[in-house]
């Protein structure tokens, strides 16, 4: 039984298994862990932050090269949420993110580069209010994958950028008094994700 053909095939199979959960997956974003968040100066003294409640997409994802992932994003705009109503219907007006006519930002990933260990840089087309701009993330991770008791895989990572509001059509703003503007035209952006794969199924 020791030296059956069995035995000898055992480790080979092992490895082929091994070798399939190391190569490149399409990966779900798991909205349920993910977030998409932002924070603009107010009236030039503080800082306003919110959050789209609402994102999906997927990743191609390889843990043996992250440099050779990629990444497709789509935010539901009507889902903003800064913890205030009043403000919350006028970023989904006109004003701001026109939501009926914009119902969704995309980020659509096109190159990655290796930004030293465990950063990337994540350049792709961002997409808001209908315009689309180049913009580079500085990307934390992903992480190695981690499995879960079912057998589904993990991997995280945190991506930041800063935006120019007006360079996306998001033009609206109101003189104050005492100088300066009601809104910043700076906007920082950080994309929280945890994306998932299932375990291959066995043959």
């Amino acid at each position: 039984m020791l030296n059956s053909p069995f035995k000898r095939a055992l480790p080979v199979s092992l490895l082929l298994s091994a070798m399939l959960m190391a190569a490149p997956a399409t990966w779900q974003i798991d909205p349920n862990h993910s977030a998409a968040q932002f924070s603009v100066r107010h009236m030039m003294i503080s800082t306003v932050r919110g959050q789209f409640q609402k994102m999906t997409g997927t990743a191609q994802f390889d843990p043996a090269e992250p440099a050779k992932s990629s990444i497709d994003i789509t935010i539901d705009a009507a889902s903003v949420d800064t913890r205030q109503e009043m403000r919350d219907k006028d970023l989904k007006s006109n004003n701001f993110f026109d939501v009926e006519k914009y119902p969704t930002l995309t980020f659509k990933s096109k190159r990655v580069v290796a930004a030293g260990p465990g950063k990337l840089k994540l350049i792709g087309d961002l997409t808001i209010h209908g315009t689309t701009k180049e913009v580079t993330f500085d990307v934390d991770g992903p992480t190695a994958p981690i499995k879960d008791q079912r057998g589904t895989q993990h991997a995280g990572a945190s991506a930041t950028t800063t935006i120019n509001r007006k360079d996306f059509g998001l033009l609206w703003n109101r003189a104050l008094e005492s100088g300066g503007v009601m809104v910043g035209e700076e906007v920082n952006l950080t994309i929280d994700v945890e994306m998932t794969v299932a375990a291959p199924k066995p043959n």
